[in-house]
């Protein structure tokens, strides 16, 4: 027993010897403490990170000498040797070039900015911390080539290089390797269900394809979004911001965003974190009154139909919904109601995550369970206006990996909440005081009247309007009221406007790296599955009998290569390629090569050339949705038939012998219908059968959807001349089977093409119009370049300015009932300056942004957007003693209001005050 007992002393003797201490602080080039610097030992994962004041202390169970590295974003790391125990290590970091700043999202592996094969767009947390933005999510768009499309105040999104709305497909979102879309819409809802800003790390933006790494869906760009991990940042953090937002429109509204992250490393072992953001705010209001874009209609029109009207797209030409002589060829349409009138414009975002981290040997090898849940209020259009209310998404994840692999899966779901669609809202609330075809009898025989009584034209219309308007439902009135609750708690668009949705799909993926085994070449393989499960009760999708199962797969390699020319050249090769399938596809392969020449350390030159494709989204395939004026409906073979409706017959119909009803499925769309813009222009030939030219009918059918592919070429140099930084790229994008929608009519009845009674069934007005999803017979392409500059001025000032031209390569006239929807201003221009430290703790920020105009093309109307300029500004004040710093700032500052869609509220401004503590 003495024997154990003396080892035992002799063990504990050891290890008592073997712990060294070593303390010390860390600062800049000014003397300014420097928080959340990483310290840590050389060849192991042990470490620490310094506190709000610059001040650390780092215990390690290994005797002197070694080695410590220490880092912080944005400055040049130094490596320390420590000789002995207790010893003090004080280090001055300075400040580094952004080219010395590490990605990981061009390669899959860390790599310095400067030498990576493609365009790369980084934020750092120097740059989260000072944006001139609301919110670090907001700060992307100063971003060079970055466009970000405001939807509402809490649902802006991010696209690059053109081709995007609201429902951006074409764009990728990831936080900590998850997708961030939700399953029902298949892109991310902003940053509603993202990340706290306490809690980033990192955010990266690659524009352009990028297939042959990340599969299907990172076709238009990728955003990156990496969270601290508490092994290496640990305690709390927090923040409130509160100010106002002010709009004509709207008024001035409170707006406050509030935050806290949470994190404790219990051992070298184990480390949690949890956090909690809480945004509320008033959404920014819609007041478009014009008529929709090509009508030229005002409010007083009979037949007007208003951006921001709902209820009004119900009509009918009342001489064919007679039959009578008397009544003139017109487009009548129902008196709707404004949005304001139904919603309220509360916009919210409610969000917490949380993880657990076990390092089970205390190294590298890590397994991660991360939840994720948000839940808010916004306002988003796609093909209507919805009011996204008590929507909600999860997201779970398990993963184990180190450094040169990582294994993971996760599920992603989403729940509607109390959604709904407000233009179906206007249109039901208006069918529950008075149906439709009552409406309409009423109207007609109120204007017959008049008309008979010698009224004029006008004065007859204006008669008939307020006669079938007797007893109109009034907002605010509790009859109003009580058809609003009723309709947007209904799912049916026959009598409602509520969707439901509880879509999920489940994820894998997978890489390795052996660069750490061998020094000839770095090779990387991987690969990832995907589960979609549409779940939305035949709201959105034709799921009315229960969920829709379908799958994908990819694998992919990658192949680089550093080749040391001379001393002070070297050439970096990169090849890599991806093989995808749908189960409902060929399978496609996707390669990327790229060259990175490197000169004196400052010069390098890169090119690349890579593939792409993305496979239809499960909105273009399996989309079920009436959308009033038009009918989406998917292309899935097995979702062509799915979808059916009975619509009621005209006059003009029966008298040819038809019934008073027809049921016509979504195959009419792809097998029996006619060119919606041949439909106007033969409708416009004329005011009767006999006089409209039939020739102007063109057939439509369109193809079933199939995978879209690009080629993309880019050439792009970044330097640094002097004290200036520069950072330019060309490229082009070539599109093959280009997917988007055509919008096509199909007649209840006849055959199109052949000149028979589906002449006569347009002519009467019984027909449908649908939104299809193919692919486009002619090339579509565009091309672009941007270049941005930053220099240091006045002796520490940063001075920042990009430049981007983006432009498209499509003959619309050709093709006019295409939609690219590339909606993307030609011209860009972006300038920023600041100073951390203009004073002591004292620091500003101010960002400028200009576009010029464009076209702006989707589903929910088309129009041009005015060029609009606005200066975000932001003032902070650190204060050591309290570990806090206190921030100042406005967005949009001169108050020009602006919007980037049509159909959208005008952006104003936003004034506010934020308090932030501990935050690392």
């Amino acid at each position: 027993m003495k024997t154990i007992l003396k080892l035992f002393t002799m063990l504990f003797c050891v290890a008592s010897f073997a712990q060294t201490t070593i303390k010390g602080k860390i600062i800049d080039n000014s003397g300014l403490p420097l928080p959340g610097a990483n310290i840590i030992v050389v060849g192991t994962s042990t470490g620490t990170v310094s506190d709000f004041d610059g001040f650390y202390t780092l215990v390690v169970n290994q005797e002197p000498p070694f080695s410590v590295r220490i880092s912080y974003t944005g400055f040049e790391a130094q490596t320390i040797d420590v000789v002995t125990n207790n010893q003090t290590v004080d280090v001055t970091l300075y400040e580094g070039s952004a080219f010395d700043e590490v990605v990981i999202s061009a390669s899959r592996t860390p790599e310095r900015i400067f030498e990576s094969p493609v365009t790369v767009e980084r934020f750092g947390l120097k740059e989260i911390k000072n944006t001139a933005s609301a919110s670090f999510y907001e700060g992307l768009e100063n971003l060079k080539g970055v466009d970000v499309n405001t939807n509402s105040l809490t649902f802006k999104s991010v696209n690059t290089r053109g081709f995007a709305t609201f429902a951006n497909t074409r764009f990728m979102q990831l936080v900590d390797g998850m997708d961030n879309s939700a399953p029902a819409l298949n892109f991310p809802i902003g940053n509603l269900v993202g990340m706290n800003e306490t809690d980033v790390l990192s955010v990266e933006l690659l524009p352009g394809a990028a297939s042959a790494l990340y599969g299907a869906n990172a076709f238009n760009g990728i955003l990156f979004m990496r969270s601290k991990n508490p092994f290496d940042f640990e305690g709390i953090s927090a923040y409130h911001k509160q100010g106002i937002t002010s709009q004509d429109a709207g008024g001035d509204n409170t707006y406050r965003d509030t935050g806290i992250r949470m994190a404790y490393k219990f051992s070298e072992k184990f480390a949690a974190k949890v956090n909690f953001g809480w945004l509320k705010g008033t959404d920014w209001t819609a007041n478009n009154y014009n008529g929709k874009p090509g009508t030229g209609d005002t409010r007083e029109s009979v037949g007007y139909d208003g951006i921001n009207i709902y209820g009004d797209l119900v009509s009918t030409n009342i001489r064919n919904a007679s039959g009578l002589g008397i009544i003139p060829d017109v487009v009548v349409s129902r008196t709707g109601y404004e949005e304001k009138d139904l919603t309220d414009y509360n916009a919210e975002s409610i969000k917490a995550d949380w993880g657990l981290y076990f390092r089970p040997w205390e190294n590298d090898f890590e397994i991660q369970y991360v939840g994720k849940y948000g839940t808010g209020n916004t306002i988003y259009q796609g093909s209507n206006r919805y009011n996204i209310a008590g929507f909600s998404q999860q997201q779970h994840k398990i993963e184990v990996r180190n450094d040169n692999f990582f294994v993971r899966g996760y599920v992603v779901s989403d729940d509607a909440g109390d959604s709904y669609d407000m233009v179906f809202t206007g249109v039901n609330i208006l069918n529950a005081w008075k149906p439709h075809s009552q409406w309409f009898e009423e109207y007609i025989g109120a204007y017959a009247g008049a008309t008979l009584g010698g009224a004029t034209d006008a004065e007859a219309h204006t008669a008939a309007r307020a006669a079938a308007e007797t007893g109109r439902f009034e907002p605010g009135t509790p009859e109003f009221e009580a058809a609003f609750e009723r309709t947007i708690n209904d799912p049916s668009l026959l009598t409602g406007s509520q969707f439901k949705d509880q879509s999920k799909y489940y994820h894998s993926d997978a890489n390795y790296n052996f660069s750490h085994l061998w020094d000839a070449v770095d090779i990387q393989v991987g690969g990832s599955y995907r589960q979609y499960s549409l779940n939305s009760s035949g709201t959105i999708y034709t799921d009315f009998d229960g969920p829709i199962d379908y799958s994908e797969y990819g694998i992919y390699t990658q192949l680089q290569k550093e080749i040391d020319l001379n001393e002070d050249m070297k050439l970096k090769l990169t090849g890599s390629a991806r093989y995808d399938k749908s189960e409902f596809f060929d399978g496609f392969l996707s390669p990327r090569v790229s060259a990175g020449l490197t000169v004196n350390r400052d010069h390098n030159i890169r090119a690349s050339v890579q593939t792409g494709f993305r496979n239809p989204t499960t909105q273009d395939l399996f989309i079920g949705l009436d959308a009033g004026s038009r009918v989406l409906v998917g292309s899935a073979p097995a979702n062509l038939d799915r979808y059916e409706r009975t619509h009621a017959v005209n006059p003009g119909g029966i008298a040819l012998g038809q019934p008073a009803s027809i049921t016509q499925t979504g195959r009419a769309a792809y097998e029996n219908s006619y060119l919606a813009s041949s439909v106007d222009a033969y409708l416009a030939s004329g005011n009767t059968v006999d006089t409209r030219d039939s020739s102007l009918l063109e057939v439509g059918n369109s193809d079933i959807v199939k995978p879209e592919k690009i080629t993309s070429m880019e050439v792009g140099y970044r330097g640094k001349l002097d004290k200036v930084i520069i950072d330019m790229s060309v490229y082009y994008n070539k599109y093959q089977d280009f997917i988007s929608g055509e919008v096509v009519s199909a007649p209840l009845y006849g055959t199109v093409g052949t000149n028979d009674i589906s002449v006569n069934a347009i002519s009467n007005g019984d027909y449908r119009d649908y939104q299809t999803y193919n692919n486009s017979e002619a090339d579509v392409n565009s091309y672009g370049g941007s270049i941005g500059l930053d220099i240091k001025v006045l002796g520490g000032f940063d001075l920042g300015g990009s430049y981007t031209y983006t432009k498209q390569d499509f003959d619309q006239a050709a093709f006019p009932d295409f939609i690219t929807s590339f909606n993307t201003p030609e011209h860009k221009a972006k300038l920023s300056f600041g100073n951390t430290e203009v004073a002591k703790n004292l620091g500003f920020n101010v960002a400028w942004r200009w576009s010029d105009d464009y076209y702006w093309q989707a589903t929910f109307g088309n129009g041009n957007i005015p060029a609009y300029h606005n200066i975000d500004a932001q003032l902070n004040f650190k204060i050591p003693a309290l570990k806090s710093s206190l921030k100042v700032g406005a967005t949009n500052l001169l108050g020009d209001e602006y919007f980037t869609a049509i159909g959208v509220g005008s952006i104003g401004s936003m004034y506010y005050a934020s308090w932030t503590i501990n935050n690392l």
